[in-house]
């Protein structure tokens, strides 16, 4: 069986979970973990028993020693992602990056030109778009079940952890921008945001870091999605929803029993007056999977079978950072309405 021998590259808390999944991934071996903090890597050490070859170093100049190396996981603050990627395609390594490609449009377009002239594959760990729920989501929106699409929105709220390297925006718009993109089949080409801060209102030159942040994104036939973002909200919610003329479909992934709801409701006219009909609600089924084992395992396909990554490439993941970077100009323009090229 052939294996990829790959390195995964910090181990906080999102990268732990990489690691996890790529010991026990039959058609991985994992030769090295990097992170700066030596207290991970122990900690790493003792939770998996890992084996005395596994090369455990804080620097990522030692992992490019290792001449058999095919590949590479990167979870690392988002400010480090540009140059950790562009070493690795240089080097001949695939990559999955973790969420977002990286802070800036045009770098995550140079890198994405430089895997395809490496000839190697750039993912990123969408690992939403993976979710069970996310893709019958996708399937019921775009076989008409809700009518004509009339609004969307989401709620994406917590106590913590609070980022100091992105604010609120870039913590978590990605993922539900990312389902209404995918439901939708459509790309935004307007975006609104405002926001505010009260926790780090001195961490950049010019602005804080947004702890609340309300989006307003519309796609091309003016549908609309609305989303609330928050880290300092103990009201913890993970809801997104799309409304239609006849009913709403409902991800709710704080609710174990029933993460995906279909709710049938429609209205019909009786003079002046419009009545409620044909309304209940319908639990759909989904398959059971970690998303980020699906994620982990298409990055092992797609470098097997040299395909790139139809759901979650490194052009995906440009499309998201162009997204919020237009939004982050909204944010410090006061909630002015940007225009997306999407080109």
């Amino acid at each position: 069986m052939t294996k990829i021998k790959l390195a995964v590259i910090g181990v906080g808390r999102w990268g732990v979970h990489l690691l996890r999944n790529f010991l026990e991934h039959p058609q991985v071996s994992v030769l090295a973990v990097v992170d700066p903090h030596s207290e991970r890597l122990a900690a790493v050490k003792q939770k998996f028993n890992l084996d005395e070859n596994i090369l455990l170093t804080n620097e990522w100049e030692s992992v490019k020693q290792i001449s058999e190396l095919t590949a590479v996981a990167i979870a690392t603050p988002a400010t480090t992602h540009y140059g950790l990627i562009k070493d690795s395609l240089q080097h001949g390594y695939h990559v999955l990056a973790e969420k977002p490609l990286t802070l800036d449009p045009e770098e995550c377009r140079e890198l994405c030109q430089l895997a395809e002239y490496q000839q190697l594959i750039l993912m990123v760990d969408h690992t939403y778009l993976f979710h069970p729920a996310v893709e019958k989501g996708q399937t019921v929106v775009q076989s008409g079940q809700l009518g004509d699409l009339r609004y969307g929105y989401a709620t994406r709220t917590h106590l913590g952890p609070v980022r100091q390297d992105v604010d609120a925006l870039w913590d978590l718009a990605i993922h539900d921008i990312a389902i209404f993109n995918t439901w939708l089949g459509k790309l935004p080409v307007k975006v609104q945001a405002t926001g505010t801060v009260w926790l780090q209102e001195n961490r950049t030159e010019s602005q804080g870091l947004a702890d609340l942040v309300w989006v307003t994104l519309t796609y091309p036939d003016n549908f609309q999605a609305y989303i609330h973002l928050c880290w300092l909200n103990p009201d913890k919610q993970r809801r997104l929803g799309i409304v239609g003329s006849k009913g709403s479909l409902i991800f709710d992934e704080m609710s174990a029993s029933s993460p995906l709801t279909l709710i049938h409701g429609e209205f019909t006219k009786e003079g002046d007056l419009f009545i409620p009909i044909n309304q209940h609600q319908e639990v759909l089924e989904i398959a059971k999977a970690e998303p980020l084992g699906k994620v982990c395992d298409r990055f092992v396909t797609n470098i097997l079978q040299n395909t790139p990554s139809l759901i979650s490439s490194g052009w995906v993941g440009r499309e998201l950072v162009e997204i919020l970077t237009a939004l982050t100009t909204s944010l410090h323009q006061g909630g002015k309405s940007i225009k997306i090229s999407n080109g």
